[in-house]
């Protein structure tokens, strides 16, 4: 205040009580907060330098997530590939057994088996999706895992499509084939019958001739029948029912003097593992399938690598970034301590001084006492 009057040295103490103080509450403030740098205001550089550290380690902190969530992705379609790798090898199974039979009923019962497996598969692919991405179920489902904060670094990851076999594994469902089939009564079937007859059954380019004499029964040439590789014969004892499994028949006697009229077996459609020669060329296609579907696991696993390591190394960045953003901002808890300890020394000595000062004052006062 101008109407009060400070002696030179009582002015001095003032004021150095009045810096330690500042600096006491500089120093207080930091311990406090753990920062020596709080605002613009302590250190404008350090600051903003900090600020711009803090952000990105925040951007690529935000991007940590997506990273993780597509090496989610890519581990549910390794294993889905993984599994779909061991359904194809029950298939290229049954094929294999399909090739160690020579009965075609048998067969066809094994290209049931591999049709239900094919099903299996695109089953399980549908099944392999993570969060709303399916990498094996094709267009649409194309994952973008992008690594830095502008998107200028990102790894595209193309999906396939299992749900549908004949697509990328370009196995299709086999015809499982249809039998042959012709009737005739029993009365009709031994109506021809005489001495030196003999019926002939023909299946496609196939013959086979049964005894027709005259004492020949229905009996003797429903055993015949049923003896011969992939024909059935059976009766309800007025119907003869025959079944040829390897193509359209037909039954006539050679000796027309007494003629049985002709039975003709219709309805057959041929398997795909009717013959040795089409099970091979199924094989083929299998293995052709699973040098595909180990290419694209191999492939998966690189992507998986790669996003791995990217993700490690985000980790890292950001780790760096923060340690650099807290040496520009940090306070020396040590140093700030042993500062206040001196301060709190130097503002005791000071309030001596300024009490020295203040006694100077009033000697002089007792002059006039």
């Amino acid at each position: 205040m101008k109407d009060i009057t400070l002696s030179q040295s009582v002015r001095q103490n003032l004021l150095s009580l009045q810096r330690t103080a500042d600096l006491m509450g500089r120093t207080q403030n930091r311990l406090a907060t753990g920062l020596k740098v709080n605002s613009a205001l302590d250190n404008p550089n350090s600051f903003f330098t900090s600020q711009g550290l803090n952000s990105r380690a925040t951007d690529l902190g935000s991007l940590l997530d997506s990273m993780g969530q597509g090496v989610q992705t890519l581990k549910a379609a390794d294993t889905g590939i993984t599994n779909i790798v061991n359904l194809v090898e029950a298939a290229k199974a049954k094929a294999n057994q399909a090739n160690q039979t020579n009965k075609i009923e048998d067969r066809r019962v094994f290209a049931n088996e591999y049709n239900s497996l094919l099903q299996q598969i695109e089953d399980l692919a549908r099944d392999a999706g993570y969060n709303g991405k399916n990498l094996l179920a094709g267009p649409g489902n194309d994952l973008a895992v992008v690594f830095n904060e502008d998107s200028t670094s990102k790894l595209i990851i193309e999906a396939i499509d299992l749900t549908d076999t004949t697509t990328f594994l370009g196995l299709s469902d086999l015809t499982t084939g249809t039998s042959s089939t012709g009737t005739v009564t029993e009365a009709n079937l031994i109506a021809g019958r005489e001495a030196g007859d003999t019926l002939t059954l023909t299946i496609g380019s196939e013959t086979y001739t049964i005894e027709y004499e005259a004492t020949t029964t229905a009996a003797d040439i429903i055993n015949a029948l049923d003896a011969i590789p992939d024909v059935t014969a059976s009766s309800d004892g007025t119907t003869v029912t025959i079944t040829t499994a390897g193509g359209n028949f037909t039954l006539d006697d050679t000796n027309t003097t007494s003629d049985m009229a002709t039975v003709t077996g219709t309805g057959y459609v041929q398997g795909s593992f009717d013959t040795e020669s089409l099970v091979n060329a199924v094989l083929n296609d299998i293995t052709e399938s699973l040098n595909l579907l180990r290419d694209q696991a191999s492939t998966f696993g690189t992507n998986l690598t790669v996003v791995e390591n990217r993700t490690n190394f985000t980790k890292q960045m950001i780790s760096t970034l923060a340690t650099g953003a807290d040496m520009l901002t940090l306070a020396d808890t040590n140093e700030e301590g042993a500062n206040l300890l001196a301060l709190q020394t130097r503002q005791q000595l000071s309030s001596t001084a300024l009490s020295m000062a203040s006694q100077a004052d009033q000697n002089v006062l007792r002059l006039f006492q």
